[in-house]
């Protein structure tokens, strides 16, 4: 077995279909696959065996997918970072990856420090560049057999709640992703879609490209979102497959015409985050089409659930996917039954190998065979998936434990409300002190007081936010997943400061 399959698959069956296309360049699956040929035999000339760790640390492009699927047929490991990184961030994650060989653009160079497990920087002013290895190298490259459970992949968890950790992601784990993708949304050969979210993130990387490739769909590659560009690449390409993350589809509903400029998409997909329920049936009722939503993460390899066609749920994400289980469980973990609130556990061919180098955090991670995802959730009596938060989200605030979706939930149906987010921040007197951080919708204004005189009718004194706090933007990661930790740090300190300053 080895992933890089799908690509040989359909470039035999589809050789003269457009697979990738980006500023520069547009592929043929024939072309796409020749080209990569070409980097596997270049890699394996130039000392790299099964198994060994190759980073790739570049904006997204046709070279990146090139370089990608020239690892993998090379039977070695593709180790994917975020461009984004700074030389701090990136040099642990290269020292506890230690790849063999790492690609890159001039502009990065600089911020990689070369460790002594590194032995070629291929970029174009490297030790060897890209341009010469796709002169040089044979495109009748066989891909080099795996194991099922040889690793394929490492990548990176975004570090919203805590240091990244190095997911190894087999060969099977990444093909059961794939399948339940191509299977759950129906996809085929006429399907094009666009990616903007960056490939070494686990939604971009199997979700979408990989997904695209063993369906012998097209895909139009962009190195990072622009609006005009979007809209117009989904007019140009005739895309049908939207996938993008809840800020996007917030940003999208505030155009009048998106109905028009959607033209002939058929399918929308959301991830990164949960979408709020009022944005979806807002969606729905400005296009006429529904957002999509499946459950999953980089230690799932992409898909867990997946919300259906025929009987899609509002608020749900979904049932289980095949070959997948899902499980409720306690603190002590023991199984719940249907409609019993506890932390979310999988077990399938999906699941990860475990984090590279952490034996520790592996162990703790697992119950058995299940895998402890963090996330809170509900199964219902027909077995759909409802995630409440995350479980190191939660706000504790006078002994009450509370979830910030269900506050955020209904925050979202106020018309003055275009994002939210409520975390918890230290207090003297409740512990946390629920907190809403809030983006005004076309500059309308908030009244703390009024949207206080609202929750109370919808939610318990307790749940009531104490403050509510009006910004311009909330973080986020660079796949628009909300970065709370970074919000609760960025205020925690000076509450602590206030606190300390009245306390002594």
């Amino acid at each position: 077995m080895n992933i890089a399959d799908i690509l040989e698959t359909a470039a035999h069956n589809f050789p003269d279909n457009l697979a990738i296309i980006d500023e520069k360049t547009e592929l043929t699956f024939g072309q796409l696959n020749c080209k990569s040929n070409k980097i596997a035999s270049q890699l394996v000339k130039n000392g790299v065996s099964p198994g060994d760790h190759v980073a790739l640390i570049a904006p997204n492009s046709s070279d990146w997918v090139i370089f990608y699927f020239g690892v993998l047929k090379a039977g070695a490991v593709a180790v994917t970072l975020a461009f984004t990184m700074t030389a701090d961030e990136l040099q642990p994650l290269l020292e506890e990856s230690g790849p063999k060989v790492v690609f890159t653009v001039d502009g990065k160079k600089d911020n990689i420090t070369r460790g002594s497990y590194m032995q070629t920087v291929i970029c174009d002013h490297g030790d060897l560049s890209f341009s010469d290895m796709l002169e040089n190298g044979s495109d009748q490259f066989k891909n080099i057999d795996r194991n099922p459970d040889d690793t394929a992949a490492v990548l990176y968890t975004s570090g919203t709640t805590a240091l990244p950790k190095g997911v190894m992601l087999t060969h099977e784990n990444i093909m059961t992703s794939v399948h339940n993708v191509v299977y759950h949304e129906r996809s085929c050969e006429n399907d094009s879609a666009v990616c903007f979210l960056p490939l070494n993130h686990v939604f971009a990387q199997i979700h979408i490209l990989n997904a695209t490739i063993s369906s012998a769909g097209m895909l139009v590659i962009h190195p990072s979102f622009d609006m005009n560009k979007f809209l117009l690449s989904i007019q140009e390409f005739k895309i049908t497959k939207l996938y993008a993350v809840p800020t996007i589809y917030i940003r999208m509903l505030s155009l009048s015409d998106i109905k028009e400029k959607l033209g002939s998409v058929r399918y929308c997909f959301s991830a990164a985050a949960s979408m709020a329920q009022e944005v979806v049936r807002g969606w729905k009722l400005t296009t006429g089409l529904d957002i999509f939503e499946a459950y999953g993460m980089t230690e799932s390899a992409s898909m867990v659930t997946f919300n259906h066609y025929k009987k899609h749920v509002t608020g749900s994400v979904g049932t289980p996917a095949h070959g997948i289980a899902v499980q409720i469980r306690d603190t002590k973990g023991n199984i719940l039954g249907n409609n019993t609130k506890g932390e979310v556990c999988i077990s399938g061919p999906n699941i990860m190998k475990g984090y590279l180098k952490r034996p520790c955090e592996t162990k703790d991670a697992f119950w058995g065979k299940w895998f402890r995802s963090g996330d809170v959730g509900i199964i219902d009596d027909n077995s759909y998936l409802y995630i409440v938060d995350r479980i190191k989200e939660l706000i504790i605030t006078g002994g009450e434990n509370v979830s910030p979706r269900e506050i955020e939930e209904v925050l979202y149906t106020r018309k003055e409300v275009e994002e939210c987010a409520v975390i918890g921040l230290p207090d003297r007197e409740y512990g946390e002190r629920i907190t809403a951080f809030i983006i005004p919708k076309n500059s309308h204004a908030i009244d703390p007081h009024e949207l206080k005189r609202y929750l109370k009718t919808r939610l318990s004194p307790f749940k009531i936010p104490k403050e509510f706090i009006m910004v311009s933007e909330l973080p986020k990661n660079s796949t628009g997943k909300l970065l709370k930790r970074e919000l609760r740090e960025q205020f925690s300190k000076s509450r602590l400061e206030k606190i300390k300053n009245i306390w002594g």
